[in-house]
């Protein structure tokens, strides 16, 4: 087990003193190691996160951990161990912080939600990556949600264990709008295992979507993100869109490839392994701005709205059920705590 950290400071940094969630996760206890993963306690003081931001189509997010187990190459989340003073991208990854008493500091903080806005679960780390299986923070929070009614909760995960919470989905959605999105950013399960190590497999996800729509429930698919010259051609993205159709996603919706510096110091090294002949392009493109131009933000959403229409699939709702962003979901990071 590692060794326990001196309250409020890293032992990397023993004269520095550390304050806010740098602090907190300073004096998070070891809970268990799995396959070079480290599980932490983080003694968090609220689990609502305010958004801010008119554009975003929901007013309220919540993370039960900190940290992902995917290790998805392109994830644009890394940042947010930063505020932990956590600088090395592959920590995120390897270092999962898990939110304690996440049901009841929602029942608390619940009162600052009213009726109608928008709640999404999952949108800085994937709400059933490995360690809910020992730890079931997020099932903790839909048990706490399956209380309450007349709220827009909506829910982005990348895993088929989704499908354990069946029954507390089925129970929230009887006195609440509910949206569960599942990201399928390709249908190729050997690029998908270079680009999402330890997610499961694109066949898996799309089964979870299935069952959610045979259910009775609302679910769709977020490719997110496209990938300039892996998974943005017409054959790729037809090839999601048309097996998400067959899942009965009842909607799609893409967002490109979002790179933040400290998600460059991974993805690019992968890039230089594994397509060194696109490595140049990317260095080109994400150079000055971490996002990419307005121009091909716009080819892809033509080529995922004909494809749409192709395979029949009408309707366009986002990670909420409510009026969709004007901007990629991934710009809301930067308000996350």
């Amino acid at each position: 087990m590692p060794a326990q950290r001196s309250p409020g400071f890293f032992e990397s940094e023993p004269a520095v003193r550390l304050v806010g969630i740098a602090r907190l996760a300073s004096l998070g206890e070891s809970l268990d190691e799995g396959h070079k993963v480290e599980y932490f306690s983080l003694p968090a003081q609220s689990l609502l996160n305010k958004c801010d931001t008119p554009r975003m189509p929901f007013a309220w997010t919540i993370n039960p951990y900190r940290g992902c187990e995917f290790a998805c190459k392109y994830c644009y989340a890394r940042y947010t161990h930063e505020f932990m003073e956590m600088h090395d991208g592959l920590e995120f990854e390897r270092k999962i912080y898990v939110k304690q008493n996440a049901g009841w500091l929602l029942r608390r903080d619940l009162k600052k939600v009213k009726r109608g806005q928008g709640l999404a679960i999952g949108t800085a780390t994937d709400p059933y990556q490995p360690a809910e299986r020992r730890f079931e923070m997020t099932r903790s929070i839909l048990k706490e949600l399956s209380h309450h009614a007349g709220f827009d909760i909506s829910i982005i995960s990348k895993s088929n264990m989704i499908l354990r919470d069946m029954d507390l989905f089925k129970k929230i959605a009887e006195q609440n709008e509910l949206s569960i999105n599942i990201t399928v950013t390709t249908t190729d399960v050997e690029l998908a295992r270079l680009l999402e190590p330890r997610a499961p497999r694109p066949d898996l996800r799309l089964d979870a979507v299935r069952k959610f729509s045979d259910a009775g429930l609302r679910a769709g698919v977020a490719i997110a993100p496209v990938l300039p010259g892996i998974s943005d051609s017409p054959k790729s993205l037809d090839s999601v869109v048309r097996a998400a159709a067959e899942a009965k996603a009842q909607w799609i919706f893409a967002n490109p490839l979002f790179l933040k510096p400290c998600s460059e110091k991974v993805f690019m090294p992968f890039l230089a392994e594994k397509f060194p002949e696109l490595l140049k392009s990317y260095q080109e493109r994400y150079a000055k701005n971490a996002y990419l131009p307005a121009a091909y933000k716009k080819q892809i959403s033509t080529l995922v709205g004909k494809l749409k229409a192709k395979y029949g699939i009408r309707e366009m709702r986002t990670i909420s059920s409510a009026t969709p962003p004007h901007q990629p979901l991934e710009q809301q990071l930067p308000l996350f705590q």
